[in-house]
């Protein structure tokens, strides 16, 4: 619940700067002076590029929330329980520990998207979130392509 209402004050003050920006960047274009309208058009171009980035990131979020609540609901997610550090994180080596056992379901399952989910857990445990990710990524191309096939 933390992080939500975290995610949804990030978004809220990004959408208050957009406006901001957006009104800074009317009054630069109207100026009519060369570096006030490239100032303007930048102005606009990146908070445009910054909303296309935290929906990205909205979207992947609530599409990976919606896919393990499916996976819990199956009785698919990992049931490991692990000693957690203090911050709630799972220690390292406890998490390195359950990477290869999920690594294997991917190599004998590639195209589960089941597989892939759990292995992008066991990345996120093992602390590397590029990998988790880019596991969860690949998860949800896979699970939404048997949604349409299916």
């Amino acid at each position: 619940m933390r992080v939500r209402l975290a995610v949804a004050l990030m978004t809220v003050l990004l959408l208050l700067y957009v406006f901001l920006a957006g009104q800074r960047a009317i009054v630069l274009l109207a100026s009519g002076e060369t570096v006030g309208v490239v100032m303007g058009v930048a102005l606009i171009v990146l908070p445009l590029l910054a909303l296309w980035a935290i929906g990205r990131e909205l979207w992947f979020g609530v599409r990976a929330q919606r896919m393990g609540e499916r996976l819990d609901a199956e009785g698919g997610l990992p049931d490991e329980d692990l000693p957690v550090r203090p911050s709630g994180r799972i220690e390292r080596e406890d998490g390195d520990a359950l990477f290869p056992r999920y690594r294997a379901d991917v190599e004998a399952h590639p195209d589960d998207w089941r597989a892939r989910y759990r292995l992008g857990l066991a990345y996120d445990a093992a602390g590397d979130r590029r990998r988790a990710r880019e596991a969860i990524r690949t998860a949800i191309r896979l699970e939404t392509a048997e949604r349409r096939a299916g």
